[in-house]
């Protein structure tokens, strides 16, 4: 794997994750797969990092498998976790795609597998996969519908035609549209985030991403599961403690 395919830069408690690819408007290949698979790895491993940012360099975030690469035999996903090492798997820490410029067919992929996604007012999304002769594998037509309304991801799924951030943001499948780069405000999201409770965090995207799994006759058990660590943690009486006293609290993350 080249190093230079994927950057890290820590910036506090996150990890900044940067596709770096900018002159093949970070198309994903094999290398820059496995780059992010270790950056996720990372995020896990690290008591200190709370939450992740996953962004392109060069003003695009990515525009789906780089097809050189695939012509070339390589691959652009990861066994046991997919397309760009994300679309199959996460971590279990939060992660936010900050999107600027296009997110297509493996780039739309990659953002809507991430927990929360910022987005710069230009940027344009899609899963144009059936212009191609394609279909969207890497998620567009399993998780999209389930992330905006079902007939809308049809209609993107069978046209493959693009949408604004804007028109994302109405459907509900961003966070957040600004004017200008999204890193910014991506990492002012974050930094919201890392205030808070790190086992909190951890429960709290792991139910909100596996309990659509769940029925109403389990679905309180499955939870306490994930809740019942949370509640007996050192954390939990550190935050009591810190509201009392009117101060910060200092997490532990046990």
């Amino acid at each position: 794997m080249s190093e230079a395919e994927v950057l890290t830069q820590v910036d506090g408690n996150v990890l900044v994750v940067t596709i770096n690819r900018p002159d093949a408007k970070n198309a994903m290949n094999k290398a820059a797969a496995e780059g992010i698979a270790a950056a996720m790895d990372r995020l896990d491993a690290e008591a200190d990092l709370r939450c992740a940012i996953l962004t392109g360099a060069g003003g695009t975030f990515c525009s789906g498998m780089d097809l050189k690469g695939f012509l070339r035999g390589e691959s652009p996903s990861i066994p046991g976790r997919g397309f760009g090492g994300l679309s199959e798997w996460t971590p279990k820490k939060p992660i936010i795609a900050a999107v600027d410029g296009y997110a297509l067919a493996g780039g739309m992929e990659l953002a809507l597998s991430c927990d929360l996604i910022v987005a710069s007012a230009s940027s344009k999304f899609g899963i144009p996969e059936a212009k191609r002769g394609l279909a969207a594998a890497a998620g567009g037509l399993i998780k999209l519908p389930r992330q905006i309304p079902p007939r809308i991801a049809m209609e993107l799924a069978l046209t493959g035609d693009f949408i604004t951030a804007q028109r994302a943001y109405e459907l509900g499948f961003i966070n957040q549209v600004v004017e200008g780069p999204s890193l910014d405000a991506a990492k002012a999201l974050a930094a919201r985030v890392a205030e808070n409770g790190p086992l909190a965090l951890i429960a709290s995207k792991g139910i909100i991403r596996d309990s659509h799994e769940w029925t109403e006759a389990e679905m309180w058990k499955k939870q306490q599961a994930y809740i019942a660590p949370v509640f007996s943690s050192s954390d939990a009486r550190e935050g009591a403690a810190a509201f009392a006293e009117k101060r910060k609290p200092n997490w532990q993350g046990k």
